[in-house]
């Protein structure tokens, strides 16, 4: 069986030599014949393998038909093939940009130099669409790291916005209309909160709580959750069909990515239509994985969300994942639900593509990674409660003021008896003369001049017995890059209420009773 080759014939001389020489070559060709400046630029971009034209066609030939293509940006190699001319007329058509130039009467080269092009134009296709993959990469880990940023930031100003209200809300002197503005700023903040954990999840800095997960029984256990959410015009149909389903990852970051595509699967079937959601057992390839950054070959999980809704086009899917970026109404979205999606699977090892075609439906694929060992099936035990106050003696270093004292109100006000440091420097010296002992050291992470790691590898020594407690408005810094996740060291995420730092204290500060001093990590 040949080959099918479009061909865009430009004239209206030798065109039955020209097929019956591609038969010959096991081409099957489909021709468009043109012979008007205007017909060609009727048929561009259109979806050629190939123009051949003649050197004229009455008042149009292969100088014109160059210019028009170029002009268009289109990526169409160009072959003349003439009766005889004029050298120089050769030489004008090729630095034109023509591909080759052959005479009627000496076809034999014709078939090489169709498959020399058509291979040439499929590698520079293939190479641009790399080459803009790895760019939207690249814009999404800046974005990325911008957003971790600033959520950084913001979630110093939370953890003093909701401590204190929290501490206002403790207070049996508020007037009712006192304490229901204070519960208001309350509720912002936690919706700033969320904000700033999306983001995060975004910038893949956000703490994932990962255990073994079978992602069959996962599917299966949305699928009450989310018969509901659809509405009852849209047809929900799961299949758990992944041979080898076990992978490492937060359910609960998961289910959330699942939520997302769900929910924008249903926004774009206002009429009702099928909503499949299917697990598969793959291998995926250097082809596909050079194409993720990060993510290497082998087996995965994949996850598949399609839908029977309105698509979307190319230039909309260019920008699903940058956050913000949304297609929905004002007042409908925040457009951070594929930014989170990303954020999370990214952060799980894995990746996440979209497909889709106007008028023809969506598919979401989640590539997550195979393990070996058995995932967990029953739910995780809860945590029993523990005291929040005590007397014990705590090193507070943070640097941000509004932030440490909030920490040391807090503290204060559950009877321990706090010491304040801004630096690391002044954090050591307070060490070497201060008389008695000291039983936790509660260490921002990323501080000015000395980060808190550091600061601890210092105080270790001066007092061995210490207790350690990291706190950071960061993630992935805190618990990678410093190494705390490795260490086993004690961290509690920004924005936290009173109540959850009070605990944590108090559970760090118990667990040294029997353990290793709780020192971070050196």
């Amino acid at each position: 069986m040949g080959q099918p080759l479009r061909v865009l014939f430009i004239g209206e001389n030798g065109a039955n030599a020209i097929q019956a020489e591609l038969l010959r070559g096991g081409y099957l060709p489909v021709y468009q014949r043109i012979s008007s400046e205007a017909e060609l630029i009727e048929a561009l971009p259109g979806n050629w393998d190939i123009a051949i034209s003649d050197f004229t066609a009455g008042q149009f030939g292969a100088l014109a038909a160059l210019r028009i293509i170029q002009e268009k940006g289109v990526d169409l190699p160009l072959i003349v093939v003439s009766g005889r001319i004029r050298q120089s007329e050769v030489l004008a058509v090729l630095k034109a940009g023509a591909a080759d130039h052959l005479t009627r009467g000496n076809l034999m080269r014709l078939n090489a130099a169709v498959e020399r092009e058509v291979r040439g134009a499929k590698m520079r296709r293939e190479r641009g669409r790399l080459e803009e993959q790895f760019r939207q990469v690249q814009k999404m880990e800046a974005v990325g790291r911008l957003a971790g940023g600033m959520a950084h930031d913001f979630n110093n100003l939370l953890t003093v916005i909701t401590g204190y209200s929290d501490l206002l809300l403790a207070s049996r002197d508020l007037k009712d209309s006192q304490r229901t503005a204070v519960e208001e700023i309350r509720r912002s903040a936690e919706r700033g909160g969320a904000l700033t954990h999306q983001l995060l999840a975004f910038s893949r800095r956000q703490p994932m709580q990962s255990r073994g997960i079978h992602v069959n029984d996962l599917a299966l256990q949305m699928e009450k959750m989310l018969r509901p959410l659809i509405g009852e015009d849209i047809e929900l149909v799961t299949i758990p069909a992944a041979a080898e389903d076990a992978v490492e990852a937060d359910p609960g970051r998961i289910e959330q990515v699942v939520m997302n595509l769900v929910v924008n699967a249903r926004d774009a079937m206002p009429e009702g239509g099928k909503l499949t959601i299917e697990t598969a057992t793959v291998r995926v390839g250097e082809g596909f994985t050079a194409m993720q950054i990060g993510v290497k070959p082998g087996r995965y999980v994949m996850l598949s969300i399609t839908d029977t809704g309105t698509g979307m086009d190319e230039e909309t899917q260019n920008h699903l994942f940058e956050p913000f970026f949304t297609t929905k109404n004002p007042g409908r979205g925040t457009g951070l639900g594929l930014a989170t999606a990303y954020g999370i699977i990214r952060q799980s090892g894995g990746a996440i593509r979209i497909f889709s075609e106007k008028g023809k439906g969506t598919t979401a694929r989640i590539y997550l990674p195979l393990v070996e060992a058995a995932a967990e099936s029953a739910a995780e035990t809860a945590v029993p409660g523990v005291p929040m106050t005590g007397a014990e003696t705590i090193l507070l270093v943070e640097d941000e003021a509004p932030v440490r004292k909030l920490i040391a109100d807090v503290l204060a006000g559950r009877g321990y008896h706090v010491l304040e440091a801004t630096r690391g420097e002044e954090a050591i010296r307070l060490c070497r003369t201060r008389q008695g002992r000291i039983d936790l050291a509660v260490v921002d992470v990323v501080m000015p001049e000395m980060s808190g790691p550091e600061l601890v590898r210092e105080l270790m020594p001066l007092r061995p017995g210490m207790r350690v407690l990291y706190i950071s408005g960061y993630a992935d810094e805190a618990m990678v890059h410093y190494g705390i996740a490795q260490s086993g060291a004690a961290f509690l995420q920004k924005p936290f209420v009173p109540d959850a730092l009070a605990r944590k204290v108090r559970e760090v500060l118990d667990a040294g009773r029997g353990g290793d001093g709780g020192q971070g990590p050196g």
